[in-house]
């Protein structure tokens, strides 16, 4: 037989133990046969095909090729191209095929080998896509690695290797239960110095340091319960993990701290340097080991996390007397010159704290402080200038005299005790106020229009999902399939072969629970009808009632309509149209849509879920006009419909929200919120499920399951936010966060919708407004932003909800305060004045002795800005006692400045 056509035999065969025995038996000549048929054969078989066709109908048959390239193409540079094929380079299982490709590589030359390992190591791309995605493995890395660590070469150059061998590593880690694995990683050596460089690098280490964290808090939750004590290894990072094996002396620890010191000097963004400074921390330095001219050097414009630990640094090496006066005079100019007020605040404080002589060669940073807009600093600066004055040179005078002039006339007068007569600064112009704008609403993605497109929509499913997506593919699906269910039936069917092959072993909760399995089943439904009705069958024997809790009410309207779909198509049924396909991104449905769309289905009934939704995404307001067709339609819906136009559509429910207090314990509060909807009376029975709102009703399945929710009832934000204000304290108790990142997307879809908002859209927004990535949190504002621009922020609901989620220690009152101030200064000081007019006395500490709450300080000065911006004059409920206070704390320094510039 032709050697060709045995090896395609074997590859079609997927029979690889038998395939890798029969290539390396060939002979050269054999190879060369080989080599020069299957470009063409893997063309004829490809030619043409979209991505997701090429996965299809190559499968588990790329390892196949892949081996067949290794084993017979000649140069080492032309069995790099071939397994780097776009058609090639994505297995299944890489760990199994890179076994079968490295046993028939044996037969080559040790020189070869090494050739073809440094050129695989050169065409690797950086990992990419999301963490789950990277965890897998970047597509070439294990065989390149496997050929690195045989060959012994040196590998070459490359951020892409190290990266996915971070990833790699992690990925092990998890695998092994969260303990070590780094001691005998034949990689580590040699990749040990390029760690400390690499782009990408750090995405991999801080990923683990969360992991990490996440195992550490299970291990602690466990044996708080009463489980075993975990194991002191289970759990360290990698970082961790690398300070482990120095401290043993299987890495020198001086790679570690050199290695930190040149990235530190690199630069970079926040998230960039983060690791390096967790690293840093964990190998404890000695004062010896602090590069003490190169952290001075970094305070002026390093990121956040690093000038922090150059700052802890620097006061180490200057209380172990290791800096020098003239660095440290340049460390607290640093410092002082920073834009970010904590770093200011601490030059004032490190400097108080020297010694006068010391202080005085530093004094002039004093100016940085009373020019920039730190007014609760400038009494402490003033004191500190006074005492440091005989130690100032002229010089320095000058510059804090030149400077002092803006400042109020009692610091002014006290300071020119001291530096002689300072005369007032010209008073700057009024503040700028900024016309609020807000970001437009997203556009919606056109019809898909063939089952092609189907297909590639399918295979490109995101997630966290998309309900527009999903929305876009079950509307193509009904539609193609009424049109011609044969075509594309023909086109479907090949991907879904291989899918749900033994129904009864798929039957859990899960597949008839969640969006994308759902969606699945709908092609399986069209596709293969008969498997898709055994699994319905299989489903419903196993279904648990007491699962009914994890979908909340919103949810359940959803998966009732993806599963009318799915039984449509098993009865071997079509329909014209879908209903309820949203025809704007807030979900809604333009009213001459639907009616077009009934008119389309002429005597057929609608799927009922479909058209509950279709109602429920009708805009609130509706043109006249349109009631005469609808009273034409001849269906009962038809009917149905002009009804709820002549009603005005659903009434908006009467929606409540409380936030307890803290160590109440109510079982109304758990995790101190409470919301609820009490419906309109005389509702249909589907409506008054769904305008039934206690916090009974459930919770989500997946958290991003409410991504659905606003656009099942765009027209009725309230109602939408009260489901989301439930499943809050969930999600609190699952991640340690109440919120994530889809419930922000969701928060700012919410936001671009209609109908009225109060406080459970309040308690949802400023939730988000606490998550701890600064970026959620701008989005979270971009919430505000659009109701603000739109005229339609609850800002007096706001400041309540923000007062009491602090209050009842639900969200950290710094994290809010960054997003007001922000805003404050975007354009909506307004609201952020009417906000912060209800939230402040809520927060203010009222009792003799109450503690001060951490972050009340930076509260108070967003609130003098908007004040000032607003130009508020009033009065706040205890204010003008905390004012009174004697003290110097930014609290009380805060109150007074909030005091004057309302005061009339």
């Amino acid at each position: 037989m032709n050697p060709w056509d045995k090896t395609l035999d074997l590859i079609e065969a997927q029979d690889y133990e038998r395939l890798a025995e029969f290539l390396n038996a060939l002979s050269d000549a054999d190879r060369r046969t080989v080599a020069e048929q299957m470009p063409d054969q893997l063309a004829r078989r490809l030619g043409g095909t979209s991505r997701w066709e090429v996965m299809v109908r190559l499968g588990e048959m790329t390892t196949g090729y892949r081996l067949a390239g290794a084993a017979c193409m000649g140069g080492a540079a032309q069995v790099t191209a071939w397994l780097n094929r776009r058609e090639l380079r994505q297995v299944r299982n890489q760990e199994a095929d890179t076994a079968m490709v490295m046993s028939v590589l044996r037969h080559r030359p040790e020189a070869w080998r090494q050739d073809l390992a440094v050129r695989l190591v050169k065409r690797l791309r950086p990992p990419a896509g999301s963490t789950g995605r990277r965890l897998q493995g970047t597509p070439g890395w294990e065989l390149a690695a496997a050929l690195i660590v045989q060959t012994g070469v040196v590998p070459p150059e490359s951020d892409a290797f190290v990266a996915a061998w971070t990833w790699r590593v992690m990925a092990r880690r998890r695998e092994n239960g969260g303990r070590p694995v780094l001691g005998d990683d034949p990689l580590l050596d040699h990749l040990l110095p390029h760690l400390f460089r690499a782009q990408g690098v750090a995405d991999a280490l801080a990923a683990d340091e969360d992991e990490s964290r996440r195992q550490q808090r299970e291990a602690s939750r466990y044996e708080t319960l009463g489980g075993t004590a975990p194991d002191p290894q289970s759990g360290l990072s990698i970082t961790g993990e690398l300070v482990t094996l120095a401290a043993t002396g299987r890495l020198p620890r001086q790679a570690l701290v050199d290695g930190c010191a040149s990235r530190f000097l690199t630069g970079g963004e926040a998230d960039e340097i983060a690791p390096f400074v967790t690293l840093w921390r964990q190998l404890e330095t000695t004062v010896a080991e602090i590069p003490v001219l190169d952290f001075v050097r970094l305070l002026p414009s390093g990121s956040s996390p690093l000038t922090q630990l150059a700052l802890d640094e620097l006061r180490r090496a200057a209380t172990a007397g290791a800096l020098p006066d003239e660095l440290f005079a340049e460390a607290i100019g640093a410092l002082a010159f920073r834009p970010e007020k904590k770093y200011v605040a601490a030059a004032v404080k490190w400097l108080a704290a020297a010694p006068p002589s010391r202080g005085g060669g530093a004094a002039a940073a004093l100016a940085h402080v009373f020019n920039a807009d730190v007014q609760a600093l400038w009494d402490r600066a003033v004191r500190l200038a006074v005492k440091l004055a005989p130690h100032a040179d002229q010089a320095a005078r000058d510059t804090i005299r030149e400077a002092a002039g803006r400042l109020p006339d009692e610091l002014r007068e006290r300071l020119a005790a001291a530096y002689g007569t300072i005369p007032a600064a010209t008073q700057p112009e009024p503040p700028t106020v900024t016309k609020l704008t807000a970001p437009p609403p997203p556009l919606l993605a056109p019809p898909l229009a063939s089952a092609a497109e189907v297909l590639n929509e399918l295979i490109d499913l995101r997630w966290p999902e998309e309900p527009s997506q999903i929305e876009r593919i079950l509307a193509a699906l009904v539609e193609l399939a009424h049109r011609d269910r044969e075509e594309i039936v023909a086109q479907l069917t090949p991907s879904w072969r291989g899918t749900w092959v033994h129904p009864e072993s798929h039957a859990y909760s899960s597949n008839d629970r969640t969006t994308h399995a759902l969606l699945s089943r709908c092609v399986l439904a069209l596709t293969f009808p008969g498997r898709s009705r055994q699994l319905t069958t299989a489903l419903a024997k196993r279904a648990d009632p007491a699962l009914a809790f994890l979908d909340v009410l919103p949810h359940r309207l959803v998966l009732r309509r993806l599963r009318e779909i799915i039984y449509l198509f098993e009865r071997g049924a079509t329909i014209p149209v879908l209903l309820a396909t949203p025809t704007t991104a807030t979900g809604h449905v333009a009213p001459t849509t639907l009616i077009e769309r009934m008119e389309r289905l002429g005597d057929a009934e609608p799927l009922e879920a479909d058209f509950q939704q279709a109602l429920l995404r009708l805009p609130r307001q509706v043109d006249e006009t349109l009631l005469v067709r609808a009273e034409k339609l001849p269906t009962k819906a038809g009917r149905r419909l002009a009804d709820w136009l002549r009603d005005g559509g659903l009434p908006d429910p009467e929606v409540h929200c409380e936030v307890g207090r803290p160590g109440s314990h109510h079982p109304d509060f758990p995790h101190g919120i409470r919301a609820s909807v009490t419906p309109p009376d005389d509702l249909p029975d589907w409506l008054h499920e769904l305008c039934s709102a206690q916090p009974a009703n459930g919770y989500a399945a997946y958290p991003d399951d409410v991504v659905w929710w606003p656009a099942i009832m765009p027209s009725h934000r309230e109602v939408v936010a009260t489901y989301m204000v439930q499943v809050l304290p969930w999600l609190a108790k699952r991640s340690g966060s109440p919120v994530n990142a889809t419930v922000v997307n969701a928060t700012v879809a919410l936001a671009h919708g209609d109908g009225p908002v109060g406080k459970a859209t309040a308690v949802t927004i400023a939730a988000c407004l606490a998550h701890p990535r600064p970026a959620q949190r701008a989005a979270a504002a971009d919430a505000l932003t659009i109701l603000a621009a739109r005229g339609q922020l609850p800002a007096a609901d706001l400041g309540w909800a923000i007062a009491h989620l602090v209050r009842a220690d639900t969200v950290p009152l710094k994290r809010i305060t960054a997003a007001l101030a922000d805003l404050t200064t975007a354009g909506a000081h307004t609201e952020m004045w009417q906000a912060l007019t209800t939230a402040v006395p809520l927060l203010l500490p009222t009792a003799p002795g109450e503690k001060t709450r951490s972050g009340l300080g930076e509260f108070l000065s967003v609130a003098v800005q908007a004040a000032v911006l607003a130009g508020a004059r009033g009065e706040i409920p205890g204010l003008a006692e905390l004012a009174a206070r004697k003290g110097s704390s930014l609290v009380l320094q805060e109150a007074r400045r909030l005091h004057r510039a309302i005061t009339p």
